[in-house]
């Protein structure tokens, strides 16, 4: 079987769709710049058969409506219910494992080719790529904003041929906006509901999610924290029973595992990458923790 992730940009999607457009034009738009869908269960019906997993190359924000699904993104296993915001940006490797005969999503794809709303540095922070996904419980008044920006944006795309792309960018950067406020939102409800530990493990678990790839080390982190690293190995162990060792680990190891799983690189490639010393020491450290050498894990893919 492979596994070997299928690229699902704007082309292959109007490929896969095409023929089946007069079924579900009513509930779908879809052009090189971007695509939307309204509540069709059609289109993913139609994507778990082309043989996922999928990697992606645009951003995706969506409104769960209905049903559940289980959907792995990047390794991690996602349940998806009614009343969510779902973002996924660039670079995402998504694996739909189950969908409820009742699972309706609207939702909107912005193609490699859509005139981003931000200038270079301005995007909410919620999508520069510190985050690679979220999921968000929201209120019936927080989707139902989202839901009317979406169907606003659907009206004026189907209003002419040519339909006015400011307008469009203006509403993308409002829906951005009303997602990165949620987001934000969300966080500082968390990190006022958690002790200072708990704030400083979620912290510690965010810079390890963006830098274990170049910095394998708990010094970086107390130094980035400005803590010591014994009070932070301190206080992580205190809060998770696990070393900051082992959490850099898993999350070092997850960035190998998908990088073997879902690409054709060498092991001297990914050690190289990942700012191991050599490929001895990245084969030595990979089997320690996984059982197998990364030559053994990439032929059992």
């Amino acid at each position: 079987m492979n596994t070997q992730p299928q690229l699902m940009d704007a082309t292959r999607m109007h490929d896969i769709l095409t023929q089946h457009l007069a079924q579900i034009r009513e509930n779908i738009f879809l052009n090189s710049e971007l695509g939307i869908i309204r509540g069709d269960s059609t289109v993913f019906s139609l994507m778990m058969r082309q043989n996922p997993p999928f990697i992606i190359n645009d951003h995706r924000l969506g409104i769960i409506m209905s049903g559940e699904a289980e959907i792995n993104f990047n390794l991690q296993d996602r349940h998806l219910t009614s009343g969510t915001l779902v973002y996924i940006s660039p670079g995402t490797i998504i694996h739909p494992k189950r969908l409820s005969s009742d699972f309706h999503i609207y939702g909107i794809a912005l193609f490699h080719n859509f005139p981003m709303p931000f200038a270079q540095g301005q995007m909410p922070s919620a999508f520069n790529g510190q985050v690679r996904d979220f999921q968000l419980p929201a209120s019936k008044e927080d989707i139902a904003t989202a839901k009317h920006i979406l169907d606003t944006i659907w009206q004026i795309v189907h209003a002419t041929d040519d339909y006015h792309r400011p307008t469009v960018t203006a509403l993308v950067a409002a829906q951005m906006h009303h997602y990165d406020h949620l987001f934000h939102q969300q966080a500082n409800q968390l990190a006022s509901t958690h002790s200072r530990e708990h704030t400083i493990f979620n912290r510690f678990l965010q810079l390890v999610t963006q830098h274990c790839v170049e910095h394998h080390q708990i010094g970086y982190y107390a130094k980035r924290m400005c803590l010591t690293e014994r009070y932070l190995s301190t206080v992580i162990r205190k809060t998770s029973g696990t070393t900051a060792k082992d959490w850099i680990d898993r999350a070092l190891v997850t960035r190998i595992k998908i990088e073997l799983r879902h690409t054709d690189k060498s092991a001297a490639q990914i050690a190289e990458e990942m700012h191991f010393t050599n490929p001895s020491f990245f084969s030595k450290y990979f089997r320690r923790l996984t059982g197998k050498t990364p030559g053994e894990y990439k032929s059992n893919r």
